[in-house]
Formats: C-alpha cells, sequence, structure tokens
C-alpha cells in the first residue's frame, strides 16, 4: 500500500529574506526548500570532501547557519527550518 504524504510537509510557507537568497523566493513548501538547498550546496560544491554528511557554509549560508561554519545535514534543516514561518 503507499504511503499518503504528510501534509504538513506539502504546505506553502513563508521563507526569510535569507533563505529566499539561496532557495528563491517563496513561498515554497518544506520538502522543494530542502532539495533546492542540496542543489545549492551541490553545484558550489559545499560539501565536506572528508564526510560528506557535512555542509561547509558560503556567505550566503552563514546566517541560515546561525553563523556556524560547518554542520551535518541533520542540523542544517533544524537551522533552516527556523527561517521559515
Amino acid at each position: 500500500m503507499p504511503r499518503k504524504a504528510n501534509p504538513a510537509l506539502l504546505k506553502p510557507l513563508k521563507l526569510s529574506a535569507a533563505l529566499e537568497a539561496v532557495v528563491g523566493p517563496g513561498p515554497l513548501a518544506r520538502g522543494e526548500v530542502v532539495k533546492k538547498l542540496w542543489e545549492y550546496i551541490k553545484s558550489h560544491n559545499l560539501q565536506n570532501p572528508q564526510n560528506k554528511r557535512n555542509i561547509i557554509a558560503d556567505d550566503k549560508l552563514l546566517p541560515l547557519f546561525g553563523g556556524k561554519s560547518e554542520v551535518n545535514m541533520f542540523e542544517m534543516t533544524k537551522l533552516v527550518s527556523g527561517h521559515m514561518s
């Protein structure tokens, strides 16, 4: 039996200006935001080469990551969720 998508993940959310600078104009669903974040990370080669689960912040990601220069992918989604409402 196929799983149903969680409606909370499909709801378009308002994005902060810092997040819109990375993923584009909102509102966007949470899943779309994460997808576009990963596109940005991979296109700018921001994964740590020794540990691909860690993301290295550039000037645009630094405000999203609360000033941290490197976060893991799970921490990234937690920090970025604060920029969606």
